[in-house]
Protein backbone atom coordinates (compact mmCIF):
# COMPACT_ATOMS: atom_id res chain seq x y z
CA UNK A 1 0.00 0.00 0.00
CA UNK A 2 2.82 2.62 0.74
CA UNK A 3 4.68 1.63 -2.76
CA UNK A 4 1.27 2.14 -4.56
CA UNK A 5 1.37 5.62 -2.76
CA UNK A 6 4.68 6.61 -3.46
CA UNK A 7 4.22 5.68 -6.85
CA UNK A 8 1.01 8.05 -7.34
CA UNK A 9 2.89 10.76 -5.48
CA UNK A 10 6.23 10.40 -7.71
CA UNK A 11 3.15 10.55 -10.66
CA UNK A 12 1.59 13.47 -9.27
CA UNK A 13 4.39 15.33 -8.81
CA UNK A 14 5.73 14.75 -12.86
CA UNK A 15 2.48 15.73 -13.68
CA UNK A 16 2.26 19.18 -11.65
CA UNK A 17 6.00 19.78 -12.87
CA UNK A 18 5.06 18.87 -16.42
CA UNK A 19 1.54 21.20 -15.86
CA UNK A 20 3.24 23.85 -14.50
CA UNK A 21 6.42 24.12 -16.38
CA UNK A 22 4.24 24.20 -19.90
CA UNK A 23 1.99 26.86 -18.38
CA UNK A 24 5.57 29.11 -17.55
CA UNK A 25 6.55 28.68 -21.20
CA UNK A 26 3.25 28.96 -22.79
CA UNK A 27 2.64 32.33 -20.82
CA UNK A 28 6.02 33.75 -21.61
CA UNK A 29 6.54 36.93 -24.06
CA UNK A 30 9.07 36.60 -27.03
CA UNK A 31 9.85 40.03 -26.81
CA UNK A 32 11.12 42.32 -23.76
CA UNK A 33 8.22 44.65 -22.75
CA UNK A 34 10.59 47.20 -23.74
CA UNK A 35 10.09 46.34 -27.33
CA UNK A 36 6.29 46.81 -27.23
CA UNK A 37 6.31 50.82 -27.94
CA UNK A 38 7.85 51.49 -31.09
CA UNK A 39 8.61 54.54 -33.82
CA UNK A 40 10.97 56.09 -35.79
CA UNK A 41 11.16 56.36 -40.07
CA UNK A 42 10.56 53.45 -42.17
CA UNK A 43 13.06 52.60 -45.37
CA UNK A 44 10.14 53.36 -47.65
CA UNK A 45 10.68 56.63 -49.34
CA UNK A 46 7.71 59.20 -47.70
CA UNK A 47 4.69 60.18 -50.25
CA UNK A 48 3.50 63.00 -48.76
CA UNK A 49 0.66 65.07 -49.83
CA UNK A 50 1.03 69.12 -50.66
CA UNK A 51 -2.44 70.44 -50.21
CA UNK A 52 -3.92 71.24 -46.91
CA UNK A 53 -6.59 68.61 -47.36
CA UNK A 54 -5.83 65.69 -44.97
CA UNK A 55 -7.28 61.99 -44.55
CA UNK A 56 -6.99 59.45 -41.79
CA UNK A 57 -8.65 56.16 -42.46
CA UNK A 58 -9.22 53.90 -39.44
CA UNK A 59 -9.02 49.71 -40.34
CA UNK A 60 -9.70 47.00 -37.68
CA UNK A 61 -7.57 44.56 -40.13
CA UNK A 62 -8.03 41.54 -38.54
CA UNK A 63 -4.65 40.17 -39.30
CA UNK A 64 -6.01 39.88 -43.05
CA UNK A 65 -7.78 36.75 -42.12
CA UNK A 66 -10.85 38.33 -43.45
CA UNK A 67 -14.28 36.02 -42.17
CA UNK A 68 -11.90 33.29 -40.78
CA UNK A 69 -10.95 35.59 -38.07
CA UNK A 70 -12.08 33.11 -34.57
CA UNK A 71 -12.97 30.17 -36.67
CA UNK A 72 -11.21 26.82 -35.64
CA UNK A 73 -9.60 26.14 -38.93
CA UNK A 74 -6.38 26.31 -40.68
CA UNK A 75 -5.51 28.93 -43.68
CA UNK A 76 -3.75 28.88 -46.62
CA UNK A 77 -1.27 31.59 -47.07
CA UNK A 78 -2.99 32.14 -50.23
CA UNK A 79 -5.93 34.01 -48.29
CA UNK A 80 -3.22 36.20 -46.58
CA UNK A 81 -1.59 37.11 -49.76
CA UNK A 82 -5.26 37.70 -51.46
CA UNK A 83 -6.45 39.97 -48.52
CA UNK A 84 -2.76 41.67 -48.19
CA UNK A 85 -2.69 42.87 -51.81
CA UNK A 86 -6.79 43.95 -51.74
CA UNK A 87 -5.92 46.05 -48.84
CA UNK A 88 -2.57 47.66 -50.49
CA UNK A 89 -4.29 47.93 -53.45
CA UNK A 90 -7.28 50.42 -52.01
CA UNK A 91 -5.56 51.62 -50.08
CA UNK A 92 -3.07 52.84 -52.98
CA UNK A 93 -6.36 54.32 -54.70
CA UNK A 94 -7.40 56.81 -51.60
CA UNK A 95 -4.04 57.67 -50.66
CA UNK A 96 -4.97 58.90 -47.22
CA UNK A 97 -2.02 61.00 -45.28
CA UNK A 98 -2.73 58.76 -41.83
CA UNK A 99 -3.56 55.12 -41.59
CA UNK A 100 -4.55 53.59 -38.02
CA UNK A 101 -4.94 50.08 -37.68
CA UNK A 102 -5.92 47.39 -34.87
CA UNK A 103 -5.60 43.78 -34.96
CA UNK A 104 -2.68 44.02 -37.56
CA UNK A 105 0.38 41.26 -37.19
CA UNK A 106 4.21 41.95 -36.78
CA UNK A 107 5.53 38.66 -37.29
CA UNK A 108 2.91 35.63 -36.18
CA UNK A 109 2.29 32.02 -37.38
CA UNK A 110 -1.13 32.20 -38.50
CA UNK A 111 -0.32 35.10 -40.58
CA UNK A 112 2.72 33.24 -41.94
CA UNK A 113 5.46 35.38 -40.62
CA UNK A 114 4.44 38.26 -42.99
CA UNK A 115 5.28 41.61 -41.19
CA UNK A 116 1.65 43.35 -42.68
CA UNK A 117 2.61 47.05 -41.29
CA UNK A 118 6.18 46.73 -43.52
CA UNK A 119 3.96 45.54 -46.15
CA UNK A 120 1.46 48.23 -46.38
CA UNK A 121 4.24 50.88 -45.40
CA UNK A 122 5.66 50.24 -49.11
CA UNK A 123 2.93 52.63 -50.08
CA UNK A 124 4.86 55.74 -49.19
CA UNK A 125 4.40 55.52 -45.28
CA UNK A 126 7.51 57.29 -44.21
CA UNK A 127 6.71 57.30 -40.41
CA UNK A 128 5.29 54.28 -37.97
CA UNK A 129 4.20 54.41 -34.36
CA UNK A 130 4.23 50.53 -33.10
CA UNK A 131 2.19 49.13 -30.25
CA UNK A 132 2.03 45.14 -29.26
CA UNK A 133 -0.73 44.26 -27.36
CA UNK A 134 -0.01 40.43 -28.02
CA UNK A 135 2.91 38.77 -27.66
CA UNK A 136 2.74 34.58 -27.14
CA UNK A 137 4.40 31.68 -27.96
CA UNK A 138 0.91 29.45 -27.18
CA UNK A 139 -2.95 30.64 -27.53
CA UNK A 140 -5.39 27.82 -26.60
CA UNK A 141 -7.95 29.42 -28.96
CA UNK A 142 -9.65 28.17 -30.96
CA UNK A 143 -10.37 25.08 -29.12
CA UNK A 144 -9.98 22.66 -31.47
CA UNK A 145 -7.53 21.43 -33.61
CA UNK A 146 -4.64 21.90 -30.87
CA UNK A 147 -2.16 22.12 -33.40
CA UNK A 148 -3.21 26.25 -33.79
CA UNK A 149 -2.33 26.50 -30.29
CA UNK A 150 1.35 26.78 -30.56
CA UNK A 151 3.32 29.16 -33.10
CA UNK A 152 4.57 32.54 -32.39
CA UNK A 153 1.90 35.46 -32.34
CA UNK A 154 3.23 39.17 -32.74
CA UNK A 155 0.01 41.45 -33.17
CA UNK A 156 -0.96 44.89 -32.06
CA UNK A 157 -1.62 48.51 -33.44
CA UNK A 158 0.05 50.58 -35.56
CA UNK A 159 0.05 54.45 -37.17
CA UNK A 160 1.53 54.82 -40.37
CA UNK A 161 1.77 58.38 -41.30
CA UNK A 162 3.20 60.69 -44.26
CA UNK A 163 4.67 63.28 -41.58
CA UNK A 164 6.48 62.79 -38.88
CA UNK A 165 5.67 61.35 -35.92
CA UNK A 166 7.05 62.82 -32.60
CA UNK A 167 6.13 61.01 -29.98
CA UNK A 168 4.28 57.56 -29.66
CA UNK A 169 2.94 56.50 -26.50
CA UNK A 170 1.41 52.54 -25.08
CA UNK A 171 -1.18 52.85 -22.37
CA UNK A 172 -2.28 49.56 -21.35
CA UNK A 173 -6.27 50.08 -20.57
CA UNK A 174 -7.97 47.96 -17.41
CA UNK A 175 -8.56 44.37 -17.78
CA UNK A 176 -11.89 42.46 -16.69
CA UNK A 177 -11.18 41.91 -13.38
CA UNK A 178 -13.17 38.71 -13.38
CA UNK A 179 -11.21 36.83 -15.74
CA UNK A 180 -9.43 33.66 -14.40
CA UNK A 181 -5.57 34.34 -13.84
CA UNK A 182 -4.88 31.75 -16.43
CA UNK A 183 -7.40 32.99 -19.18
CA UNK A 184 -5.59 36.51 -18.79
CA UNK A 185 -1.95 34.91 -19.22
CA UNK A 186 -3.00 34.14 -22.32
CA UNK A 187 -5.44 37.53 -23.52
CA UNK A 188 -4.68 40.20 -25.28
CA UNK A 189 -3.81 44.03 -23.62
CA UNK A 190 -6.08 46.67 -24.56
CA UNK A 191 -5.05 49.58 -25.75
CA UNK A 192 -4.59 53.37 -25.91
CA UNK A 193 -2.18 54.35 -28.56
CA UNK A 194 -1.27 57.89 -28.30
CA UNK A 195 0.51 59.55 -31.49
CA UNK A 196 1.93 63.08 -31.96
CA UNK A 197 1.69 63.81 -35.50
CA UNK A 198 3.74 67.23 -36.96
CA UNK A 199 1.97 68.23 -40.30
CA UNK A 200 3.54 71.15 -41.45
CA UNK A 201 2.90 73.67 -38.34
CA UNK A 202 0.21 71.81 -36.68
CA UNK A 203 0.41 69.06 -34.08
CA UNK A 204 -2.29 66.74 -34.80
CA UNK A 205 -3.06 64.22 -31.55
CA UNK A 206 -3.97 60.41 -32.93
CA UNK A 207 -5.40 58.22 -30.37
CA UNK A 208 -6.06 54.90 -31.68
CA UNK A 209 -7.87 52.45 -29.31
CA UNK A 210 -9.25 48.70 -29.17
CA UNK A 211 -11.27 48.25 -26.36
CA UNK A 212 -12.87 45.09 -24.30
CA UNK A 213 -15.19 42.92 -26.25
CA UNK A 214 -16.74 40.95 -24.38
CA UNK A 215 -17.42 42.86 -20.72
CA UNK A 216 -19.59 45.45 -21.06
CA UNK A 217 -18.66 46.48 -17.40
CA UNK A 218 -14.94 46.54 -18.62
CA UNK A 219 -15.34 48.42 -21.86
CA UNK A 220 -17.39 51.16 -20.17
CA UNK A 221 -14.08 51.46 -17.66
CA UNK A 222 -11.98 51.88 -20.46
CA UNK A 223 -14.42 54.32 -22.52
CA UNK A 224 -14.15 56.73 -19.61
CA UNK A 225 -10.56 56.25 -19.72
CA UNK A 226 -10.59 57.12 -23.10
CA UNK A 227 -12.70 59.94 -22.98
CA UNK A 228 -10.47 61.66 -20.50
CA UNK A 229 -7.40 60.81 -22.61
CA UNK A 230 -9.10 62.74 -25.28
CA UNK A 231 -10.40 65.40 -23.28
CA UNK A 232 -6.84 65.97 -21.97
CA UNK A 233 -5.63 66.96 -25.32
CA UNK A 234 -8.61 68.64 -26.90
CA UNK A 235 -8.72 72.00 -25.55
CA UNK A 236 -5.10 72.77 -26.92
CA UNK A 237 -4.42 70.60 -29.45
CA UNK A 238 -6.22 69.35 -33.40
CA UNK A 239 -7.28 65.82 -32.03
CA UNK A 240 -8.71 62.69 -33.61
CA UNK A 241 -9.83 59.59 -31.26
CA UNK A 242 -10.64 56.71 -33.76
CA UNK A 243 -10.50 52.82 -33.68
CA UNK A 244 -12.46 49.98 -32.82
CA UNK A 245 -14.88 50.40 -29.56
CA UNK A 246 -16.15 47.37 -29.53
CA UNK A 247 -19.87 49.67 -28.91
CA UNK A 248 -23.40 50.28 -31.13
CA UNK A 249 -25.18 52.66 -30.27
CA UNK A 250 -28.03 50.41 -30.74
CA UNK A 251 -26.64 48.00 -27.53
CA UNK A 252 -28.30 48.62 -24.13
CA UNK A 253 -26.64 51.20 -22.11
CA UNK A 254 -23.94 51.35 -24.95
CA UNK A 255 -20.52 52.47 -23.68
CA UNK A 256 -20.13 54.55 -26.98
CA UNK A 257 -22.53 57.04 -25.76
CA UNK A 258 -20.05 58.51 -23.69
CA UNK A 259 -18.21 59.52 -26.26
CA UNK A 260 -20.96 60.48 -28.28
CA UNK A 261 -22.48 62.81 -26.25
CA UNK A 262 -18.86 64.63 -25.80
CA UNK A 263 -19.52 68.60 -26.30
CA UNK A 264 -18.04 70.03 -29.62
CA UNK A 265 -16.84 66.60 -30.92
CA UNK A 266 -17.64 65.37 -34.53
CA UNK A 267 -18.23 61.83 -35.16
CA UNK A 268 -17.15 60.79 -38.78
CA UNK A 269 -19.73 58.80 -41.19
CA UNK A 270 -22.48 58.68 -38.21
CA UNK A 271 -26.00 59.79 -37.55
CA UNK A 272 -27.96 58.80 -35.02
CA UNK A 273 -31.21 58.00 -36.87
CA UNK A 274 -28.62 55.69 -39.31
CA UNK A 275 -25.51 55.12 -38.05
CA UNK A 276 -24.26 52.86 -40.50
CA UNK A 277 -22.42 49.68 -39.71
CA UNK A 278 -18.82 48.26 -40.11
CA UNK A 279 -19.33 44.83 -38.97
CA UNK A 280 -19.19 42.03 -40.29
CA UNK A 281 -17.93 42.80 -43.55
CA UNK A 282 -19.72 40.36 -45.57
CA UNK A 283 -23.28 41.76 -43.85
CA UNK A 284 -23.07 45.04 -41.96
CA UNK A 285 -24.85 44.86 -38.61
CA UNK A 286 -23.73 46.17 -36.34
CA UNK A 287 -21.33 49.50 -35.61
CA UNK A 288 -17.64 49.00 -33.46
CA UNK A 289 -15.73 51.50 -35.80
CA UNK A 290 -15.78 55.08 -35.15
CA UNK A 291 -13.70 58.44 -35.63
CA UNK A 292 -14.20 61.15 -33.23
CA UNK A 293 -12.47 64.69 -33.63
CA UNK A 294 -12.45 68.03 -31.83
CA UNK A 295 -14.98 70.58 -34.11
CA UNK A 296 -12.96 73.67 -32.58
CA UNK A 297 -9.73 72.66 -34.30
CA UNK A 298 -11.07 70.15 -37.19
CA UNK A 299 -13.34 71.04 -40.05
CA UNK A 300 -15.18 67.54 -41.55
CA UNK A 301 -14.64 67.93 -45.32
CA UNK A 302 -16.07 64.10 -46.26
CA UNK A 303 -16.19 61.02 -44.41
CA UNK A 304 -17.22 57.46 -45.85
CA UNK A 305 -17.33 53.54 -44.59
CA UNK A 306 -15.82 52.34 -46.96
CA UNK A 307 -17.14 49.27 -48.63
CA UNK A 308 -14.32 48.57 -51.02
CA UNK A 309 -12.26 46.85 -48.95
CA UNK A 310 -15.07 43.86 -49.07
CA UNK A 311 -13.98 40.73 -46.76
CA UNK A 312 -10.04 41.39 -46.05
CA UNK A 313 -11.05 41.87 -42.37
CA UNK A 314 -14.23 41.18 -40.81
CA UNK A 315 -15.11 44.71 -40.12
CA UNK A 316 -15.04 47.51 -42.67
CA UNK A 317 -12.71 50.91 -42.54
CA UNK A 318 -13.77 54.35 -42.13
CA UNK A 319 -12.36 57.52 -43.75
CA UNK A 320 -12.15 61.19 -42.49
CA UNK A 321 -10.97 63.92 -44.86
CA UNK A 322 -10.63 66.96 -42.89
CA UNK A 323 -8.97 70.74 -42.91
CA UNK A 324 -7.49 72.29 -39.17
CA UNK A 325 -9.70 75.27 -38.64
CA UNK A 326 -6.94 77.42 -38.78
CA UNK A 327 -5.34 77.13 -41.95
CA UNK A 328 -9.47 77.42 -43.01
CA UNK A 329 -9.53 80.79 -41.44
CA UNK A 330 -5.84 81.87 -42.88
CA UNK A 331 -6.82 80.98 -46.41
CA UNK A 332 -10.02 83.88 -46.23
CA UNK A 333 -7.21 85.76 -45.21
CA UNK A 334 -4.82 85.79 -48.14
CA UNK A 335 -7.76 85.73 -50.56
CA UNK A 336 -7.95 89.25 -52.36
CA UNK A 337 -10.48 91.41 -52.12
CA UNK A 338 -13.69 90.84 -54.70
Amino acid sequence: MNQKIKYFFVVFTALLFIIVGFYLWASSPNLSPSQYNDSGQSNHSNNSANDSVYSVITYNIGYLSGMTNNLPIERPKSLFDKNLKNVIDELGKINADILAFQEIDYDSKRSYHINQQNEISQLGYGFFGQNINWDKKYVPFPYYPFTLHFGKILSGQSILSKYPILENERIVLERNKKNPFYYDSFYIERLAQVCKIKIKDQILILINVHLEAFDQETRKKQMRYVKNLYLKYNNDFPTILLGDFNSDIRYSDAAIDLLLNTKDTGCAAFDASNPGNTFSSTSPKVRLDYIFYNKNFIKELDAQILKQFKIASDHLPLLLKFKFKDQLHANIRRQPNS
